[in-house]
């Protein structure tokens, strides 16, 4: 008889851990997840799923003014933030619900509440104390709040999904994917958006390419964008606003500015400078677990810590913070655990997207990364004003770009700023992970007339060397 209460014990609900936790089941596994909040986690809750919703949602309003030039008359438009929470609330509980259905259809014990690792077989969910062969750390990760005067008045992407009343005046303090689509969202709504950001400029780790065409892009529309500015601090004000001190040009040494501070009124700050692993409160490193600098569990390639029996996957481990990784992760661990053979996540070619306005699609090496990799690329770049654009009198341009290495051929990266970005990287994510090259590029005939008849049309190209 095992003294074993189950063979796995998951710590969280969200992609990742639910993955993991079906697949053990269906492999004959005894399993038991504990979630302390909501099951489907960060992506379902409050990421990937609402905020995708709000996107759409904040599409409308340019849809409505384009319609004109394709001679619609369109009564003019209202938009109530309270109907559009409510209708997101109602499609993230029935997601939630779906969650918890197939865990229970898969044989698998659902708990509701925060489990603690005791040790490096037992955790403790609600006082009761539970033996698992294994432990699986699936927690994900959180938003990070910097330390300065009045950050309890900024909210993060936690709560940005429910506020009662949509914020007519936003601070977005941050530059990477959750800003620039929150500053997306909230400007395609009708707030006056403002994003401030330390860095030289929006989405570090992107493609320089990218950044730059992005930034044009949403300044244009009309979204107000400070580089090289910091929140010194907020003070909330008797009306209920926030009034915030700003400092510019005090960030960055190698393109410092004479550094001024000066204070601007808002009706919400929202924080999106980074996330942080989930690990507070879990006991891992007084029950043994090697944690890194930031409380990212350390795991190898097979999702295991320092401790035989203990695991982690997903955001919680500090790596590739995208829902597909933690659940390919998930997979992969269980097929290791229970399965035939261990099984490594294979994350090679991973393919991203930022859901900004406009979208960005991409996989592969950045411009950067490939000339430290080989010593000669080619680049191909378009940059023009997608079709339709003309009649509804936008300006709005797509940029599409391959990274090729000079000396093989092979496609490198793949790379596009403008409508349907996502969907079309997706698709070309599997000729570059099946090593296509630029020659297998020009041999596919183009869809014509689309915006994805860019990449198979390319010829002009600019070579660099690694210096």
């Amino acid at each position: 008889m095992s003294s074993f209460d189950y063979q796995l014990f998951v710590i969280g609900g969200g992609s990742g851990g639910v993955r993991a936790a079906r697949i053990a089941a269906n492999l004959g596994a005894r399993v038991a997840i504990a979630e302390s909040f909501r099951y489907g986690g960060t992506c379902v809750i409050r990421g990937c799923v609402p905020k995708k919703l709000l996107v759409y949602a904040s599409h409308y309003a340019q849809e409505f003014a384009d319609a004109a030039g394709f001679g619609w008359s369109v009564p003019a438009a209202t938009f109530s933030w309270p109907k559009l929470i409510a209708a997101k609330d109602e499609e993230i509980s029935k997601l939630s619900a779906m969650y918890e259905k197939n865990l229970l259809g898969a044989g698998v014990t659902v708990l509701q509440g925060a489990a603690t690792v005791l040790d490096a077989h037992t955790v403790e969910v609600n006082g009761q104390r539970i033996r698992a062969e294994h432990i699986l750390v699936a927690t994900g990760g959180t938003p990070f709040l910097p330390k300065l005067p009045g950050i309890e008045h900024a909210i993060t992407s936690n709560e940005v999904f429910n506020l009662p009343t949509q914020p007519k005046r936003v601070l977005i303090v941050g530059g990477g994917y959750i800003a620039v689509e929150f500053a997306g969202i909230f400007h395609g709504l009708g707030s006056d958006v403002t994003l401030a950001y330390r860095g030289e400029q929006i989405l570090r780790g992107f493609d320089d390419d990218l950044r730059k065409h992005l930034h044009d892009e949403m300044a244009q529309k009309g979204i107000r964008i400070q580089l090289h500015a910091d929140v010194t601090g907020i003070e909330k004000q008797a009306d209920g606003s926030l009034q915030v001190g700003l400092r510019s040009g005090a960030a960055d040494a190698a393109h410092a500015v004479d550094a001024s501070t000066r204070t601007e009124v808002f009706d919400a700050v929202l924080y999106a400078t980074g996330r942080v692993p989930n690990t507070q409160g879990l006991g891992l490193a007084q029950a043994g677990v090697t944690l890194d600098k930031t409380g990212g569990v350390v795991v190898d390639d097979y999702g295991h810590s320092n401790m035989p029996s203990i695991h982690a996957v997903g955001d919680v481990t500090n790596r590739i913070a995208l829902t597909p990784v933690a659940i390919r992760e998930g997979a992969a661990l269980a097929n290791t655990l229970f399965g035939a053979a261990p099984t490594a996540a294979d994350l090679t070619t991973v393919p991203s997207a930022v859901f900004s306005q406009p979208q960005i699609g991409t996989v592969g090496l950045t411009e950067a990364q490939a000339l430290a990799k080989v010593v000669q690329i080619d680049i191909y770049r378009a940059n023009f004003r997608a079709l339709g654009r003309g009649l509804a009198g936008g300006k709005e341009r797509t940029l599409v770009k391959l990274i090729v290495d000079s000396a093989s051929q092979r496609v490198l990266g793949a790379h596009m700023v403008g409508d349907d970005a996502a969907e079309i990287i997706q698709s070309i994510a599997i000729a570059i992970r099946m090593g296509a090259t630029k020659a297998n590029f020009d041999a596919t005939v183009a869809l014509h007339p689309t915006s994805a008849e860019e990449f198979v049309t390319l010829r002009d190209k600019t070579t660099r060397t690694r210096v």
